[in-house]
């Protein structure tokens, strides 16, 4: 009898190995699919090794955009990162570059901090010890290179490492915002600027001078309902053709066969051309590259471009809409169908899905109310301030034409870790960058979107100003000293 129960055991520690291994290897081979399937995400589901961080959560299961295979060394590791990263890294004026490691006059650091491999300090699958930005060392780590800065700047006397990269005071690889000079330049502003305004979107004024634009195609002319070219492919009623006929789309000679019958997309032959029935972003680069490239790169697109399905708001670490939580996200979920209507994509659209307690202070914030004088005609379009405006900001592009236009940035990320990166861009068009550095720094104001001013100042203009006169003030003794020796 024992030795039958015995056998059972190992026949059923057979099967039990036998199906993981199988498990194992079916994951390991849904790893060369494309595109993917569900069946696909879930054997590599069972693959991860542990959380990943809110950076990259949403394209983990696309697990060969960082992990082609074996890392011989941290250099492949690294390799990796900077396929991403470097190029943010370059436009964010890196303040702690790996030029800045590898220099030996910093080796001493260098051997306390390896701070030229990503890794040293951005460690994924690791949730239990990572924080925001991914970063997993201890939340005082600039003491290992800083440990003295009050010898060299008394005004730091005191201060407790932890805080080093509080909003307003130091951040690690972004600082444009805080840096000394930017600083004084910019004291003495109060809570507004002079002249508040954001940028006008232009694309329409500059299409004909951009090479680009498939202008042979579709001749920036005005259309009407009357000339829509869907024929009979889709039985789209009156309401559709009045949407697209109100849209920018067909004031800029933009038909329906531009987004349906995508000719560059199907190989370039208009005769072998077939009609698509939703156009998804690869319909919307032909005219809008710069715009979908930033979709891409950020929260709501990051998917489509690692190969997986779309993101749908069930997928998000924020509270969603519970009705929208599987509807699958691309450029029609907030611009619509066919009327495209900007000013419904700048806060209906965001509010539809996002129920997190920031959002739903904004309709009573003193930004909601800049939109409702806008809408009353109190004021002008431009100082409309919605959630696009600080999320998805409008910024100054230069072309390949050497054509410079304003552009929508669709990464609407990209301005948020750490929060005060969100001054320089957008803050600093209407508000003074005290009172932007002060009002980002304001973790409870943030959350309640900004109903009233900051309740604490941060003190790096100040001490930035106190620095400025005193290296004034020692300049001129030094003159002074110099000229009574001549």
């Amino acid at each position: 009898m024992k030795k039958k129960t015995n056998l059972r055991w190992w026949g059923l520690w057979l099967a039990i190995s036998l199906l993981v291994a199988g498990a194992v290897y079916a994951g390991l081979d849904s790893l060369g699919n494309p595109r993917p399937g569900k069946a696909d995400l879930v054997l590599r589901s069972w693959l991860l090794p542990g959380q990943t961080s809110h950076g990259h959560y949403q394209i983990e299961l696309a697990c060969t955009a960082c992990h082609g295979g074996a890392f011989a060394s941290r250099d492949d590791v690294q390799e990796k990162c900077e396929s991403c990263h470097a190029k943010d890294l370059k436009a964010a004026d890196d303040s702690h570059p790996r030029a800045k490691f590898t220099d030996p006059r910093n080796a001493d650091r260098a051997a306390l901090l390896d701070a030229t491999y990503c890794v040293t300090c951005h460690v994924e699958h690791k949730p239990g010890i990572t924080r925001g930005a991914g970063v997993t060392l201890p939340q005082d780590y600039c003491v290992i290179c800083h440990k003295d800065i009050a010898k060299d700047r008394p005004s730091h006397q005191g201060m407790a490492f932890t805080t080093c990269a509080d909003a307003g005071c130091h951040n690690y690889h972004d600082n444009t915002a805080l840096y000394e000079d930017f600083l004084v330049r910019h004291a003495g502003v109060g809570r507004m600027q002079d002249d508040p305004a954001v940028l006008a979107r232009d694309l329409r004024a500059v299409l004909e001078e951009l090479g680009d634009y498939p202008s042979d195609t579709w001749p920036p002319v005005v259309l009407s309902r009357t000339e829509a070219d869907a024929g009979d492919k889709l039985p789209a009623g009156a309401d559709v053709h009045a949407d697209w006929a109100a849209s920018a789309h067909a004031q800029s000679g933009v038909n329906c066969s531009a987004c349906h019958v995508p000719v560059a997309e199907q190989g370039g032959d208009p005769a072998a051309a077939t009609w698509i029935a939703r156009p998804t972003e690869t319909a919307c680069v032909q005219c809008h590259g710069p715009e979908v490239s930033g979709f891409l790169a950020g929260k709501h697109g990051m998917r489509l471009k690692a190969g997986l399905p779309a993101m749908t708001p069930a997928q998000a670490r924020h509270p969603m809409k519970p009705e929208r939580q599987h509807e699958a996200l691309g450029c029609t979920s907030c611009h619509g169908s066919h009327r495209f209507d900007t000013t419904q994509a700048a806060v209906k659209a965001c509010a539809s899905c996002h129920d997190d307690e920031h959002t739903r202070a904004y309709f009573a914030s003193p930004h909601a109310r800049t939109v409702a004088a806008v809408a009353r005609g109190e004021a002008a379009p431009e100082m409309a301030v919605t959630c696009a405006t600080c999320h998805l900001p409008r910024v100054a592009y230069d072309t390949p034409d050497f054509v410079r236009r304003t552009l929508v940035d669709h990464a609407q990320g990209a301005n948020l870790t750490p929060p005060v990166k969100m001054a320089r861009q957008v803050c600093l068009a209407c508000h003074g960058l005290g009172y932007a550095i002060d009002a980002l720094a304001d973790a409870p104001l943030r959350a309640a979107n900004f109903p009233h001013t900051p309740t604490r100042q941060a003190r790096s203009i100040d001490m930035a100003v106190s620095r400025e006169a005193e290296a004034r003030e020692a300049r001129a003794e030094a003159a002074e000293s110099e000229g009574g020796r001549s």
